[in-house]
């Protein structure tokens, strides 16, 4: 049964007799063969839901922590079901109007608010079919901002109950005609309420539980495969694809130049001390037979010297590859070529340059429609970033994100248990800002138990601790430590 009689009540327009049919479906959750989780759980929450009449406000059911008094406002985390006429229930995860005691740890906590966000994201992804059928709040904390008005509007069928505890909602779900859908906004909505108090599905439900959790777990991490990369070059031709450490970045740009590309194009790597005559290009000294034996003339630059070769073969794309593309100043390195990195430029845009290259430059500098460019950025490298603007606005940036996958088709026990209970402390715990930290999976790929214990201690606990003393991790600093010791450990 399970959940089923929570569809019923979620898809059906019958109001009658509320309280009964809500009792029924709680207790329909828990217990073995039928249930959906374990019955010790049931202690965990109580259920309220008022019966339904005229004087009685808008109507709700709603699962809440027991310390709560049995009738009156209640505060915490709740599962809250809203019942509309004419329409299904709105359903959702709700913060109590008396506060978030005492649930605080909980709504607290970043993991949180993010498992919240990636539910929505992927239930919008989906069953949306281009609505927005799902919608989470930043912080759940901030019960100080209501449900914005653009959605309020759109989904107008809810008005009283946005009006009423539209401030307190922070993860909402609007039924369709998908019985698939609802069920599965139900189903991951209330296995994180219940994971959030420790309790998991039962095993004839884990199959499931596994199932919808790696669905939505996709969208904390989204990322992006090599094929993806390529057509956004083909489109845009300008990309930057950004991520943590050991995600595969680089490699990405070498298969994509050797294979997409046949070799056509280069790498480099940028660094603090590149320079606008080192990419654009200026004047260098050259050797001569004349009494001086020195001059200088002007010399073309990484991002000439590919234009050129693009310019010679136009029935062929270059790529040209810019590792560690942070690690300049971009924006003054462009110089005035910026104006010519523009995806939708009509052809023949142009800048002049202070001296002549010779042929098939000379003065006049353009980028060729074939010529694209594809730049790899260290989301941990906080030495210096790409804050311009104007450059940015200029390219797609896409990231990559460690993939579980990956680790699990070549890294051993040891390593797939260090790579998840990592990336838990990174989700749970970790700020927006530091979240991108997280390493990839590179750090985790060694398929030999003695090696992969070797590896984790040498290559994976110096990141972790240069984060550690660099600041990064501050706010959630004692997870890190103490999986530290653990890597010490083994």
């Amino acid at each position: 049964m399970g959940i089923s009689l929570l569809l019923d009540i979620v898809r059906g327009a019958e109001q009658d007799s509320w309280n009964e049919r809500n009792k029924s479906a709680f207790s329909a959750l828990f217990g073995t063969p039928d249930g959906r989780y374990p019955k010790l759980a049931e202690k965990e929450v109580t259920l309220r839901a008022p019966e339904m009449s005229p004087d009685s406000g808008v109507p709700f059911a709603a699962y809440i922590h027991p310390s709560n008094p049995p009738s009156g406002p209640y505060s915490g985390l709740s599962f809250v079901i809203f019942p509309v006429p004419g329409e299904p229930c709105l359903i959702g995860l709700v913060v109590g109007t008396q506060g978030l005691t005492p649930d605080e740890a909980i709504l607290g906590r970043p993991g949180h608010a993010r498992k919240a966000q990636a539910i929505c994201a992927w239930l919008n992804h989906r069953f949306g079919g281009g609505s927005l059928i799902a919608w989470a709040k930043q912080d759940p904390t901030r019960t100080d901002l209501p449900v914005p008005e653009a959605l309020t509007k759109t989904w107008h069928a809810y008005k009283n109950v946005f009006d009423r505890y539209g401030k307190e909602m922070y993860a909402l779900y609007r039924p369709t005609d998908n019985r698939e859908g609802i069920e599965a906004a139900l189903t991951a909505f209330l296995d994180l309420f219940f994971e959030e108090r420790d309790y998991e599905p039962i095993a004839s439900c884990q199959s499931s539980y596994q199932s919808i959790r790696t669905s939505w777990f996709e969208h904390l991490m989204p990322s992006v495969d090599r094929a993806q990369v390529r057509l956004l070059l083909t489109v845009r031709r300008y990309v930057i694809v950004q991520g943590p450490p050991g995600t595969g970045k680089t490699m990405m740009a070498g298969e994509l130049l050797r294979d997409e590309y046949g070799g056509r194009g280069r790498s480099i790597q940028f660094h603090p001390n590149t320079t606008y005559e080192n990419f654009i290009g200026g004047l260098a000294p050259a050797t001569t037979e004349g009494e001086l034996g020195l001059r200088v003339q002007p010399t073309p630059g990484s991002l000439m010297e590919a234009a050129i070769q693009a310019h010679r073969d136009p029935s062929h794309e270059y790529l040209l590859h810019i590792d560690e593309i942070n690690r300049a100043d971009l924006g003054k390195i462009l110089g005035e070529a910026i104006f010519l990195l523009e995806s939708s430029a009509v052809p023949g845009r142009t800048v002049y340059l202070p001296y002549d290259f010779g042929e098939p430059i000379h003065r006049a500098f353009s980028l060729p429609n074939n010529l694209h460019i594809l730049g790899t950025m260290n989301s941990a490298d906080r030495s210096i970033a790409i804050v311009d603007v104007a450059v940015r606005r200029r390219f797609a940036f896409v990231s990559l994100w460690p993939r579980m996958n990956v680790v699990e088709q070549y890294g051993c026990a040891i390593m797939q248990k260090a790579f998840r209970d990592l990336v838990s402390i990174f989700i749970e715990h970790a700020s927006d800002d530091a979240y991108p930290l997280v390493p990839g999976h590179s750090y985790f790929l060694e398929s030999n138990e003695d090696q992969a214990r070797m590896s984790l201690r040498v290559n994976l606990a110096p990141l972790l601790t240069e984060y550690l003393a660099q600041g990064y991790v501050s706010g959630f600093a004692e997870p890190i430590r103490s999986y530290l010791q653990w890597l010490h450990s083994l």
